[in-house]
């Protein structure tokens, strides 16, 4: 009867030892997923957002399709289709405006009028942001009126 083996209460303690090890690499791997889908969605979105680049949208707030952005690019049908079946909500903020026109510098022998609307420029900055379902990205814009 002098048989060496694990009593019960050292095979309960190594059961919760390896239980709790495997929760803490499934919870792990949860996170990295989570993370990984969330960076995946946030990658996707800048790559929309580089449509605008170049267009004259995103200077109003509106809801477009993506293919709207890209009318006179040369693409597959399946990615039209594509741009066409994703819907995106462009935020326009204006956060800065300046007229060339306030600085003075005008002739004092020609017409105000004259002066101001050959000379005056208007410079504004602003950020688009664009919006998807699963995330948003910004883009800081400068437009000359």
């Amino acid at each position: 009867m002098n048989k060496k083996a694990f009593t019960l209460i050292e095979v309960m303690v190594a059961v919760v030892i390896i239980s709790v090890v495997i929760m803490t690499l499934l919870k792990i791997n949860a996170n990295d997923v989570f993370l990984f889908s969330k960076f995946k969605a946030q990658t996707k979105t800048n790559e929309y957002l580089s449509l605008l680049i170049g267009t004259n949208y995103g200077f109003l707030n509106e809801d477009v399709t993506l293919d709207k952005l890209v009318p006179n690019f040369d693409l597959e049908y399946d990615l039209r289709q594509k741009l066409k079946n994703t819907k995106v909500q462009l935020i326009y903020q204006e956060l800065q405006k300046i007229d060339t026109g306030s600085f003075g510098g005008t002739d004092t022998t020609q017409d105000m009028e004259d002066s101001t609307s050959s000379s005056s420029a208007i410079y504004e900055t602003g950020k688009t942001i664009l919006k998807t379902k699963k995330a948003s990205s910004t883009l800081l814009r400068i437009q000359l009126k």
